[in-house]
């Protein structure tokens, strides 16, 4: 057996041709590394192009730029960055070692298991099996049955039976009209932050967590990594930055937190631009498919705008930033049967968690409205928006949600879920205002995630751009939507 492994033959010419190019006297470029390491090694590190060596050779070898052109010729064989390629021949010799140590007793459920693997990374199967999941977990679960069955049940019996309720105890018990405003009647904490929690945000976040999970458990999720890896390097990012970009989708403080976990500091920013920006919450998300699934061509023109603003996006500030793109490495897991004990388990936690984390934001956004209302903020605050609304063609009362959105982007979906039931957002401006919103600044739960984590001035930076971006694209849509006559 050989006492090292063999790479294919390219790679193993341009690993003799860079040997024999480098100087004898190497212990500047070996003390970056390792006190004995070998030449073969060291033009291994090179041909990768490895960031602790290249300035160390570019400055100590006197025929560095022979060696870069060693490098590119190899690179010009391969269609794969040679680092990949090096990765991929280490994989299989590892394979192939496994193989012949480890007696395999279920053959068939080994090798039934790779189809399903591959059958979930190969672009050809990958992506529409993608698309079969995302439709039939999102569009239909959560969408359909979360945000369209169960809220408009739960919805019914706030309206019709607990609110009624609430405003008659109210009433007898509290005898100031102030305070009775605080707790009940048409903004109360009770039955206005209390019903948008349990009414709508709770059914929406509890299918979306359940999904999730199945997703999670099934070990599905890395493999949604690898099979767009491709796809995001495009946009300056990796396959590791789909995670972050997923957790965003159940809370946007969530996938903030997840970025410390993607090493380049340039992809971090993009992706948190991206978060804050285009990636909308499991309530928003739920609610938005809710409302505008109604009319099929409102939802796939929503689901269009935001795709193609998540690429330019992404585009555009690579471009803007310096640096180079990241390579990306995940430990795989077996697919498997996810267990219903451990769903529900994580499903329950999660929603735990996420109700925690948003009852005291809307507890605290009702009293400020309050506070607003007895002080006369809330209508200054309405009447400085009401011209952006009219440039959007909005109608005025629309400014109220995009203030309930600043508190929580769940608060300000749902606002514009009462909106549209009470038919003041409909058709055309329903669509428009689902864009805008999703655009729209982080609510203030993230905004401080992104102040811990990329500082006061950057988060500042991102979140003007964001007000500025999201009313502009609005402005556009809605112009454009008026050209075409589509809806």
């Amino acid at each position: 057996m050989s006492t090292f492994l063999r790479y294919p033959t390219a790679i193993e010419e341009g690993i003799t041709k860079i040997e024999c190019l480098l100087q004898s006297d190497h212990n500047v470029v070996k003390a970056a590394i390792e006190p004995l390491v070998s030449r073969r090694s060291l033009a291994l590190l090179l041909l990768q192009k490895d960031p602790l060596l290249w300035d160390k050779v570019r400055q100590s070898e006197p025929k560095f730029e022979a060696i870069e052109r060693v490098i590119e010729s190899v690179q010009s064989q391969f269609s794969d960055p040679l680092m990949l390629v090096i990765a991929k021949t280490r994989h299989q010799a590892a394979k192939k070692i496994e193989e012949s140590a480890i007696i395999k007793i279920k053959k068939k459920s080994t090798e039934s298991e790779e189809f399903f693997h591959r059958l979930t990374v190969n672009p050809v199967t990958g992506f529409p099996l993608l698309f079969l999941i995302v439709y039939v977990g999102i569009y239909q679960f959560v969408g359909g049955f979360g945000s369209g069955v169960l809220v408009n049940n739960f919805e019914g019996v706030f309206t019709q039976q607990i609110n009624p309720l609430i405003d008659a105890i109210a009433s007898r018990l509290l005898p100031w009209t102030i305070l009775q405003d605080l707790v009940a009647n048409e903004q109360g904490i009770l039955t206005l932050g209390m019903r948008y929690v349990i009414a709508i945000i709770f059914p929406i976040t509890t299918t979306f967590f359940l999904f999730f999970s199945i997703l999670e458990d099934s070990g599905y999720l890395p493999r949604i990594s690898l099979l767009i890896d491709h796809l995001f390097k495009m946009i300056g990012l990796s396959g590791r930055s789909i995670i972050p970009l997923i957790l965003g989708l159940s809370c946007g403080s969530t996938g903030s937190l997840v970025t410390q976990t993607i090493e380049s500091k340039r992809e971090r920013f993009i992706v948190s631009l991206l978060l804050a920006l285009v990636i909308p919450c499991s309530a928003q998300l739920g609610i938005f498919i809710g409302l505008l699934s109604q009319n099929f061509t409102a939802l796939i023109i929503w689901v269009m705008c935001i795709t193609f603003i998540f690429a330019i996006i992404g585009a555009l500030t690579t471009k803007a930033l310096p640096g180079s793109l990241s390579y990306f490495y995940m430990e795989i897991p077996p697919l498997r049967l996810p267990h219903f004990r451990s769903i529900l388990t994580k499903t329950y936690s999660r929603v735990r968690w996420y109700l925690s984390e948003v009852i005291p934001w809307f507890i605290l956004a009702s009293v400020l409205i309050w506070l607003g209302k007895l002080t006369g903020l809330l209508l200054l605050l309405t009447k400085a928006i009401e011209p952006i609304m009219l440039k959007l063609e909005l109608p005025p009362e629309a400014s109220i949600m995009f203030i309930y959105g600043f508190f929580r982007r769940d608060y300000g979906a749902a606002g514009m879920f009462d909106l549209h039931h009470s038919g003041v957002l409909m058709g055309r401006q329903l669509v428009v205002s689902a864009v805008t919103l999703t655009l729209f600044i982080p609510c203030l739960s993230q905004f401080l995630f992104m102040v811990r984590e990329r500082g006061l001035k950057t988060t500042i930076a991102l979140s003007s751009l964001v007000i500025v971006f999201a009313f502009s694209m609005g402005y556009c849509l809605n112009k454009l939507l008026l050209i075409l006559e589509i809806i």
